[in-house]
């Protein structure tokens, strides 16, 4: 059994303290904490925030990293949960995760729902694979095998590549940038097992179990993660509410962050 320490460290846990509700952040694949910089200070004075690494990002302690653990995404919601015990949150936490995170985010809240509040879900995909006529998940298992292909014969040139498919903002721009970096950074054996576990787990059965009110925030153009999966989505959690914003890519946080902002800050209040 770890200890609180040992928890905090391997996951790089930062807390922003002030006496008020939770705010719990998860970034999502191959990025790290630091992705939500432009959101964090909108909430600064009145929520305490609480931001970490997934084991293998960021500046995480990668000797944590186990490859059978991670190889599904129970084992990023087990981290989740020792987090969450080793700062002593027993309820009220708002999730807010982002991409693969909120299906980590989903699973947790069924695991234990008395801990959540709420979910905060930006770009949910619950599962990345086609699986036509009934869904589209945006991609063929085919095409992922080759994304994952790309990773093992020139990583540099994978990150490279998906940067701005993911960033929708062109090569240049500072958000493709910080993202290119923090793939590049990222131990390429780490990442090709976290990537796989991210766009072949298909959690759309898990759905129906939250028990907790989620806001989906869905992008306008998003290439990972299509209006319709935002909209099936929420069709499948309960008492949902879809936002749609005005945003082309995966990552209105890095984006345009104050429509992230607005959203999370109607929805919390609410």
């Amino acid at each position: 059994m770890l200890q609180k320490e040992q928890i905090l460290a391997r996951n790089n846990v930062k807390t922003v303290s002030v006496d008020g509700p939770v705010l719990l952040y998860a970034h999502g694949f191959g990025c790290n904490q630091n992705m939500w910089d432009r959101v964090t200070p909108a909430f600064g004075a009145t929520h305490k925030q609480v931001l970490f690494d997934y084991v293998g990002s960021g500046k995480s302690d990668i000797n944590a990293f186990d490859a059978a653990k991670y190889a599904s995404l129970s084992g990023y919601v087990q981290d989740v949960l020792d987090i969450c015990d080793a700062l002593d949150l027993r309820s009220g936490v708002t999730f807010v995760g982002h991409s693969v995170s909120c299906s980590v985010g989903v699973l947790a809240s069924i695991v234990r729902p008395e801990l959540f509040n709420k979910l905060v879900l930006l770009g949910p995909n619950p599962c990345f694979v086609n699986h036509p006529p009934e869904y589209v998940g945006g991609f063929e298992r085919a095409d992922l095998e080759d994304l994952l292909s790309l990773m093992d014969q020139n990583y540099i040139g994978w990150a490279k590549y998906l940067a701005p498919v993911v960033s929708a903002k062109g090569e240049s721009s500072s958000v493709t940038a910080e993202l290119s970096d923090s793939f590049c950074s990222t131990d390429p054996v780490v990442s090709k097992i976290f990537a796989r576990t991210t766009f072949f787990a298909d959690n759309r059965a898990d759905l129906p179990k939250v028990q907790v009110p989620c806001l989906v925030l869905q992008h306008r153009s998003d290439t990972l993660a299509p209006v319709c999966v935002g909209e099936y989505v929420h069709t499948h959690l309960a008492g949902s509410t879809l936002k749609i914003l005005d945003v082309q890519g995966h990552c209105a946080h890095m984006a345009e962050p104050l429509l992230v902002v607005d959203a999370m800050r109607e929805f919390v209040s609410a």
